[in-house]
């Protein structure tokens, strides 16, 4: 997306984010795939920074006050958010912010994979798992969401595996897993 269009929505959630929290929001950004690691290619990340006094334990508390008082209305503008711009992935409010470092609050994981939604729908149960990957891992599954073949980095994990254990290798090697554990038991 173009600076000028990120412009134009980050000055509209800003306007409806003062709206909704009067006083509280210093401004909006919109953020993009390139501007932070755990944005996905098509997902945007809608950063609300919030007014706090310096220091990360006042920003803290800043951020816990925010999030008790206004709980019911943050959760509907995430909803709102969402409904209207679909890309928006993640909703994130930040105390203090201008360093980056503030307190945050994330809302939102990124869009549902096709296959999430399936497995949701046909009662499957998927486990998260939550794995640090570099850059190159990064730009590999990326590349898995650019062509097409995943909507999302957790669906291009699971392609990944599904192509492993297509392999006759990995047959072997799982019958070689339970010999082991066969011979543990042994001991």
């Amino acid at each position: 997306m173009e600076r000028a269009a990120l412009d134009h929505l980050e000055q509209q959630i800003s306007e409806e984010a003062n709206k909704r929290f009067p006083g509280v929001v210093q401004r909006a950004e919109v953020l993009q795939y390139g501007d932070d690691p755990v944005i996905e290619p098509g997902e945007l990340l809608v950063r609300v920074i919030l007014h706090a006094a310096e220091g990360r334990e006042a920003q803290e508390q800043a951020l816990q006050a925010f999030e008790h008082e206004h709980g019911p209305a943050i959760k509907q503008f995430r909803y709102d958010l969402k409904v209207q711009l679909p890309e928006a992935g993640r909703l994130e409010f930040r105390a203090g912010g201008d360093n980056g470092h503030g307190p945050r609050m994330v809302l939102g994981g990124g869009p549902r994979s096709s296959l999430e939604a399936r497995a949701a729908e046909g009662g499957a149960e998927l486990t998260p798992v939550m794995a640090r990957l570099g850059v190159v891992d990064l730009e590999t599954l990326d590349a898995l969401i650019t062509a097409g073949i995943a909507s999302s980095r957790a669906e291009a994990v699971r392609w990944a595996l599904a192509r492993i254990r297509e392999r006759p290798a990995y047959a072997q090697l799982r019958e070689r897993a339970r010999e082991i554990e066969r011979l543990k038991t042994e001991f």
